[in-house]
């Protein structure tokens, strides 16, 4: 295993380092230690690394990450995993704001809690909060899932298109042509698959699904001014 101090490295050092891996070498395993809340932190890796974050971090943990597999040992700033594309970026404690914002594809589990926003124009990425989030999540939602094992806050799915939305536990408010929606047996399978990479036992059965009403779909000459 590769590990940094960043007590003694920079982080642009840091980041150089793997940003610098394109899997063609036997480097796949690193450790980050001291990370202190720093910022942008792991972020660009397009490589198969298996990269441990041990302790917190500030903004952009783990930006547009491809491929790469990062685990925090602690909670995250705002925009963890921000415009992901592919790989796996696990939180163990809780997110802050716009969590998965814009991510494209891979795999975001928050085991703690995850602020307002989460899965902002989300475009394709996978994302499970074992805890709860908070207000405007899945807010012009495009592609993808977003799964809840807690609660929602106000406006859930605000503006949303063709994102798949998974909550158990109680809803604050429905945003603008967000409904909830029949859960036919490929959605169960659906999700039972999503809990199970997140490591979640919840019982499939127990959540509700929410999805886009396509009413914002069309023009509608009684919105027009």
């Amino acid at each position: 295993m590769q590990v940094i101090d960043l007590a003694e490295t920079t982080l642009r050092d840091m980041n150089a380092a793997l940003q610098a891996q394109n899997g063609s070498t036997n480097q796949t395993a690193w450790q980050i230690l001291n990370p202190r809340g720093a910022h942008a932190l792991a972020v660009g890796l397009d490589a198969p690394l298996d990269v441990t974050v041990a302790g917190p971090t500030g903004y952009y943990c783990a930006g547009m990450n491809a491929r790469a597999t990062v685990r925090v040992a602690g909670s995250v700033g705002p925009g963890v995993a921000e415009n992901m594309m592919s790989g796996t970026v696990i939180v163990e404690g809780d997110a802050s704001q716009y969590a998965g914002a814009t991510g494209h594809g891979g795999l975001l589990v928050i085991h703690g809690n995850a602020a307002s926003r989460c899965g902002i124009s989300m475009k394709g990425i996978d994302i499970v909060v074992h805890g709860n989030i908070g207000h405007m999540s899945a807010f012009m939602a495009q592609k993808g899932h977003l799964v809840v094992c807690g609660d929602a806050g106000e406006a859930l799915g605000d503006s949303i298109y063709e994102a798949q939305l998974f909550v158990r536990g109680s809803v604050k408010s429905l945003g603008a042509d967000c409904i909830e929606k029949e859960m036919r047996p490929e959605h169960l399978t659906a999700l039972a698959k999503l809990l199970e990479s997140a490591g979640s036992d919840a019982d499939p059965a127990g959540f509700r699904r929410y999805g886009s009403a396509r009413r914002l779909y069309h023009f509608d000459i009684d919105n027009a001014y």
